[in-house]
């Protein structure tokens, strides 16, 4: 569970969910909420949220380079030819979280990334429902903040209906506010502002494959 900030904590000034954790504010800082296009990294944080059910974000955040290493840099060819005596020799490394469903779940959803990637690439597949381009919210209280919307209804229907694993509308908004389809950081925290001007101008898009954008509508989540 996240602990909030008092408003009296030193500058600069958080999101009040964050925590004291070094790794977790150095994540808040430089990643959380940064609009991220390349299909590679949304396919490693997609099933890193995945890995976070029933479980705290920093338990799977402090185990993240483990898991890199024991899925092969989530590289979904690789991953996806995973055999049963890999999985087996998965649920007896101590370096993740060792959850049968979890691991065999990272490898259907590398399997349903590379059949996705046969019609266009992953990125453009989960930025289509945001229309390009980020959905600019905003909050000033945590307690404003959804736990699911309309889009990550729809992103976890699509997902699963690809053979995707652990990709709840829960799960799908926290992917989404984690890789920036949604600003979701507190209007008074440092990070606001620089992000959301970011949205005038994301013309560079990694592996994006999107020709045009247009804003999206943020009453729309």
């Amino acid at each position: 569970m996240f602990i909030f900030q008092s408003d009296s904590a030193p500058h600069p000034k958080r999101c009040r969910w964050n925590t004291t954790d070094p790794v977790y504010l150095a994540y808040h800082d430089t990643e959380w909420g940064r609009p991220e296009y390349d299909s590679l990294a949304l396919f490693e944080m997609l099933c890193l949220e995945g890995m976070q059910a029933g479980l705290n974000w920093i338990t799977i955040l402090k185990r993240r380079d483990n898991y890199r290493k024991a899925f092969c840099g989530f590289d979904p060819p690789v991953i996806a030819r995973f055999s049963d005596e890999t999985i087996h020799q998965l649920m007896n490394d101590s370096r993740i979280i060792r959850n049968r469903r979890k691991i065999e779940a990272i490898v259907a959803n590398a399997q349903a990334f590379l059949a996705i990637e046969k019609e266009k690439p992953f990125s453009t597949f989960l930025w289509e429902f945001v229309d390009g381009r980020p959905i600019i919210h905003h909050y000033a209280r945590p307690e404003q903040i959804p736990a699911s919307s309309d889009v990550s209804r729809r992103m976890s229907r699509a997902l699963k209906k690809h053979g995707f694993k652990f990709v709840g509308e829960t799960i799908c908004y926290a992917f989404m506010q984690a890789v920036g389809m949604v600003n979701d950081h507190e209007t008074g925290c440092f990070c606001y502002e620089p992000i959301a001007r970011q949205d005038g101008d994301l013309t560079k898009k990694a592996d994006s494959g999107i020709s045009s954008v247009k804003p999206s509508d943020a009453g729309n989540t």
